[in-house]
């Protein structure tokens, strides 16, 4: 078998003396797509913020195309290839939604067509400075903006969060119509939409993974969902997908 694209191997991590995460390990593959659930505070953030290099990392090893990158500084992970859309968005506000794509592009198949084909609302907002931007076109634009790097390998953390149900709709559909060759890693706290987005599953609790799986077998599961989620699922159109 190929190796894995990122190996995180008995992780524990956390920050300063606190520990957040303990003893976690998964792999993705090239192409593949994970969704990582669990209740508020279980450490979910926790583990994209470990995977850029913005925490404490007392234990175990990261390891990226083959290479150990526990070590890197957060700026130095980007140009592996890694690319994170933080919970703060932290797009560029005085910049028009034009020049915060240009701004960090590089060579790839993500260009300024590609992701106005991808986020319409962006094209048609092209000129508009960061700050006039809704909520809903601010997260657009972080997810746009992070694609124009060209990642291998792209963490969203919390991309629907307190967003209008539009608008989760609309980056619901961006997501969905990513490449099929596109890796993914998904924080989200709507369960049913992240594993209608994704092929495979964690579940964090306490900073542990306590379930891996199939995301279709897991929407499946809601007797799983609400034991570690406290979730049951509605008769939303995401719970089917």
């Amino acid at each position: 078998m190929p190796d894995p694209l990122l190996a995180v191997r008995n992780v524990r991590a956390g920050y300063g003396e606190a520990v957040v995460l303990d003893d976690v390990s998964f792999e993705v593959a090239a192409g593949q797509s994970l969704a990582v659930l669990g209740r508020n505070g279980v450490g979910k953030s926790t583990l994209l913020l470990t995977i850029m290099g913005f925490t404490n990392l007392v234990r175990g090893s990261l390891v990226w195309r083959g290479e150990e990158i526990g070590h890197l500084a957060p700026h130095q992970r980007p140009r592996r290839g890694l690319g994170w859309v933080a919970q703060e968005r932290e797009i560029f506000a005085s910049l028009s939604v034009e020049e915060n794509l240009t701004v960090v592009s590089r060579p790839g198949r993500w260009n300024l067509a590609a992701v106005f084909e991808l986020f319409p609302r962006l094209a048609e907002r092209r000129q508009v400075r960061g700050h006039h931007l809704s909520g809903g076109e601010q997260q657009m634009l972080a997810i746009a903006r992070t694609l124009m790097t060209n990642p291998s390998l792209l963490l969203l953390d919390e991309p629907l969060e307190g967003l209008a149900p539009i608008i989760v709709e609309e980056l619901t559909a961006a997501i969905r119509h990513m490449p099929g060759d596109s890796t993914l890693i998904l924080v989200e706290q709507h369960a049913d939409i992240a594993l209608a987005l994704t092929e495979h599953v964690i579940v964090l609790e306490r900073g542990r993974i306590v379930h891996r799986g199939r995301s279709r077998d897991t929407l499946r599961d809601p007797a799983l969902l609400d034991r570690y989620l406290g979730l049951t699922l509605s008769d939303s159109p995401h719970a089917s997908g």
